[in-house]
Order: structure tokens, then sequence, then C-alpha cells
């Protein structure tokens, strides 16, 4: 290693996650996104017309879907996962395959949730290679949990996340460039009962935002300086997503293809 090897940072395609309760617009927001194609490990379409590989039901069926984005000629920009915490269990179930055992607790002691993380690598391998070599958008979507937060530093307290076991979660966090938080946008209204009590009611404006800076109510992260909170719309997020214009060349593409296989 010497100095000639020094490169500069190059723009790359954005690997985001988008989760929020069920039925809040995760889905819809995602086909927004330029040509996308979904990877589905639960069947949340719907009615909407997009291009989509069959459901998912094994974790090899995720990966042959990947591995085929990447040795094909396709015109997709957008590689969506919907979602990963469906994508989780197929995960389990591959540990369980690879590890022979029944159950991912028969491993005792959380070791069947250090060994998913393996599973979780060769996704995030080929995802990074879709991204490097393809040029693809990773959107990836998640249900939201409320999980309480042990901070050494305040009193516990109740925070939005991913609805993924603890060391998937922090993973994923991990690979992420965006984590948004999708939910309705709501203000609180305290009222008087009388005899010195009130009462806080939580008041939805019926509008639907994707929270992007994190806060003690939810977690959240953006490296592109996206405002703290705008409309839950992929043409408003894509307004702060580098713009990439260097053509992915097919040499490149070949190199993604044998990273690929490798993963597997």
């Amino acid at each position: 290693m010497n100095l000639q090897d020094v490169t500069r940072g190059e723009l790359k395609p954005a690997r985001i996650i988008i989760y929020g309760p069920p039925g809040i617009g995760k889905t819809t927001m995602a086909s927004e996104a330029p040509n996308p194609i979904f990877i589905r490990t639960e069947d949340g379409l719907g009615t909407l017309d997009v291009p989509t590989f069959p459901l998912m039901t094994s974790f090899s069926d995720v990966i042959d879907a990947l591995y085929a984005l990447g040795r094909e000629e396709h015109s997709f920009q957008t590689v969506v996962i919907d979602s990963l915490d469906w994508l989780e269990p197929l995960i389990w179930e591959e540990v369980c395959r690879r590890t022979n055992v029944k159950s991912i607790e028969d491993l005792g002691y959380g070791r069947g949730y250090v060994e998913a993380l393996s599973e979780w690598s060769k996704v995030f391998e080929c995802l990074t290679a879709l991204r490097d070599y393809k040029g693809m958008t990773i959107l990836m979507l998640a249900h939201s949990d409320v999980q309480r937060i042990e901070d050494p530093l305040h009193p516990p307290y109740d925070c939005h996340t991913l609805k993924l076991h603890k060391k998937a979660s922090a993973r994923v966090r991990e690979f992420a460039d965006v984590i948004g938080f999708a939910t309705q946008k709501t203000i609180t209204k305290s009222e008087d009962l009388g005899f010195g009590q009130k009462r806080v009611r939580a008041i939805s404006l019926n509008e639907r935002v994707l929270y992007t800076t994190g806060s003690a109510a939810f977690m959240a992260k953006n490296r592109y300086g996206i405002p703290e909170v705008i409309p839950l719309s992929f043409e408003e997020l894509e307004k702060y997503l580098p713009k990439i214009e260097k053509p992915v060349l097919k040499e490149e593409g070949k190199k993604e293809e044998k990273e690929i296989k490798e993963a597997e």
C-alpha cells in the first residue's frame, strides 16, 4: 500500500429503509421509485401494478432473485425488499437447515441469532453488488415495533424501531444510508377534566410523513442532509438522494456477477 493507491470517494445509489405501521403507505411509496422490481417476502402489493418476482418462500429464493438481477440484462433501477421483518423468518429457517436444528432457539444462549447474521450478510453483499455494479437504488421496507430503550444517560423510554431481532436490527441500521420512519403527522391537545386533572389526546392531521432524523420517539437517520420531516413520497425523498450519472460498464457487471456468486 502506498500513496498511489489513494482514491476519491464516488457517489453511489442510496441504500434506504422505510419502516412504519401497517397500511401507512410504505409499499405505495416504493412503487413510485424509478423502475422498481419487487422481491416480496410478504403478499402486500394489493392492487399495485408493479414488476415483481413470485412470492419468496425460502431464503434461497431471495438469493436466487438477487443473483438473477445481477446476472441478467434488465432496465430496473430500484430493487425493493418487501419486507425485512418477513425476510427474517426465512433467514431463521435457513439457519435451522444449515445447523440441523428444528428451531433457532435450539442452538441456545442466543447463538441462533448470531448465526443468522451470516445470512443477513449474504443479502447485504448481493444488494451492495447490485448498487455498485448495476447502479441500482436499494429500497427495503419494514414494519415498526415499539421497544423499551434502556439508556445509561437517561431514564428508560419507548421508541419506534424496526420489527427485527435486536442483533439483526443493529446490522441493518449500519447497512442503510437512509432510515425513514413513516407515520401520520399528529399533534397533542391537553384537556382540562376538572379537579386539577388533565388528559392529553393525540389528534391525527391525516398527513402522511417521513421522519429522517432520529429522536427519542423513533429511530431514523440519513447521510444526505434530508430535512427532518418530508411528505411520504418517493418523489420528495429523491430530491435529496445522490444523482448518479456514471454509466454502469459491462466489465463492472461481470465483476458484480462474480461477487454475487461468491455471496451464495
